[in-house]
């Protein structure tokens, strides 16, 4: 399977993947970790002396993309790693396993030993928030907290997320014009979604992603419901950031996130890229969880 549509969409997704990263305003580095499913890309930066902190971004996009508008400030706290997540439009390049006989446990797994994590923080976006999860339920004794921002707990049948995500992103995301992609980001967000239209860059390189990117490479990433018990371990650990405006809470999310009695705060006239519409007050309830200043509000 293909990860992109043409040569030139490759391309110009990492050429604009590059022209985002020195939006950043930091120093970094990047590293390729060799792993069975190919080779994880991380950007590296940060505070080295600070604790450590993983970051996951979401489906259909990638690190860059993510982490535009929080990586200055996250920097004074922490020393950041984002991954660019395996079978994504991001760095990363799965090998013919990946396509094979993937697994989410066993990639990670070797993410942070190639990362060399034995105690860190975690948080993700959307999908990475999923992951976030994954983490926290998978190496307990590793990751200490984790945020989960624009993601509800995984409970319930496994499968549903894909039909939600059709009903969010169709048809806007099959014909990615500029008009359609300003609908698409006025359905994703709230009263400061425009933000992310302002900005020339943002835009171009997220039209490619969804012109140029096959979103079936991500299939091989299975969500799979957690249980009970499963659950009832995460909640003193995880932290959950959503927004009253995102249309995967108005689906069902923010509804399962107050059932299972989660730790969670809800933002309100706020859409799906919670941590760019929000950045400042969404930095100031991450950091503060996961040094523990504060808790959960």
């Amino acid at each position: 399977m293909k990860r992109y549509k043409s040569e030139k969409a490759r391309q110009n997704i990492l050429r604009t993947y590059d022209l985002i990263l020195a939006q950043w305003g930091v120093d970094l580095t990047e590293r390729d970790l060799p792993g069975d499913f190919g080779t994880t890309h991380v950007i590296c930066w940060g505070n080295r002396e600070a604790p450590p902190l993983l970051l996951f971004h979401g489906v259909g996009d990638d690190s860059a993309l993510m982490w535009l508008d929080n990586a200055k400030a996250l920097s004074e706290h922490f020393c950041l790693y984002a991954v660019d997540t395996i079978g994504g439009p991001g760095k990363s390049v799965p090998s013919d396993a990946y396509f094979r006989a993937f697994d989410d446990i066993r990639w990670l797994q070797q993410v942070l030993d190639g990362l060399e994590l034995d105690r860190f923080f975690v948080a993700g976006v959307s999908n990475g928030a999923y992951l976030t999860q994954l983490v926290c339920r998978a190496f307990p004794e590793r990751a200490v907290k984790g945020v989960a921002l624009a993601g509800t707990v995984p409970a319930g049948k496994p499968g549903g997320h894909w039909s939600v995500m059709m009903k969010i992103f169709l048809p806007e995301a099959l014909f990615p014009t500029r008009r359609n992609m300003i609908r698409l980001i006025d359905k994703l967000t709230g009263e400061n979604g425009a933000r992310l239209v302002e900005n020339e860059l943002f835009m171009e390189h997220y039209t490619w992603l969804l012109k140029g990117f096959n979103p079936m490479a991500m299939s091989f990433h299975k969500i799979e419901p957690f249980t009970d018990e499963q659950i009832d371990a995460l909640r003193p650990k995880v932290f959950y950031l959503m927004g009253d405006e995102d249309p995967f809470a108005k689906l069902g999310g923010k509804e399962r996130l107050i059932q299972h009695g989660m730790n969670a705060r809800f933002f309100a006239r706020t859409g799906h890229a919670i941590n760019q519409e929000r950045a400042r007050e969404v930095e100031t309830a991450l950091i503060g969880f996961l040094l523990g200043d504060t808790g959960p509000a």
